[in-house]
């Protein structure tokens, strides 16, 4: 697949088929996502691939636990500002409206809107996932490495068929995550990515006109 295409045609997926993924499949863009650059080279990131019965089980436990209504753990960073300002507030209003608009669930359906958030949690049906770890004590330049290789896996999924939806709601559960991954205690979880095949194609979110975010200068 050409790169241009890889890039317009990736989108956070939310509806897979329960098709697994061949692991030769999976080595082979894990294999080429190493490659992702990150500063003096140190490669801050730990992904853990799951599959099958462990995948089965942490998606019951995460799901019956979100639905029970049970406090998320504690945070181990911020995923956004506390006041999200203009035009980045905007933005994320937009995306939802889209987001909930396109299943049917009108802004004052909380309910709704909380079943449908669920769907994190079961991976919105995929048949794998991927929990991308670092250091904690790594700062905000090796935060931007983990983004690089995240966007270089999605890139290459795009190549061998698949699709992906990076996941930043499994942060919110991370104690889940570690009883079946048993992680060092010196990573932390930034977020889960979902991979596997499309399901019901759905439309991509917009993005903003180049005049709001790049500026040519001479």
């Amino acid at each position: 697949m050409d790169v241009y295409d890889a890039v317009t045609s990736r989108r956070a997926v939310r509806e897979f088929t329960d098709r697994p993924v061949p692991r030769r499949t999976l080595d082979r863009v894990l294999t080429a996502a190493a490659w992702a650059p990150s500063a003096s080279n140190l490669q801050p990131w730990h992904a853990y691939v799951v599959t099958g019965e462990p995948l089965a089980e942490l998606k019951k436990r995460a799901c019956e636990r979100v639905a029970a209504g049970d406090p998320f753990d504690e945070p181990e960073y911020q995923q956004y500002p506390p006041a999200l300002k203009s035009p980045y507030r905007d933005r994320r209003s937009a995306f939802g409206e889209q987001r909930y608009g396109a299943l049917g669930i009108p802004r004052d359906d909380l309910e709704a809107r909380h079943r449908a958030a669920i769907a994190n949690w079961d991976c919105f049906g995929a048949s794998t996932a991927l929990f991308c770890y670092l250091d904690r004590e790594m700062g905000p330049a090796q935060w931007s490495d983990v983004g690089m290789y995240l966007q270089t896996v999605m890139l290459l999924c795009r190549d061998e068929g698949l699709h992906t939806c990076t996941q930043m709601a499994w942060a919110k559960c991370h104690r889940t995550v570690a009883d079946i991954l048993s992680p060092p205690t010196d990573l932390t979880l930034f977020c889960g990515m979902s991979i596997g095949y499309e399901s019901t194609p759905a439309p991509r979110t917009g993005r903003a006109p180049l005049t709001e975010t790049l500026t040519y200068v001479g």
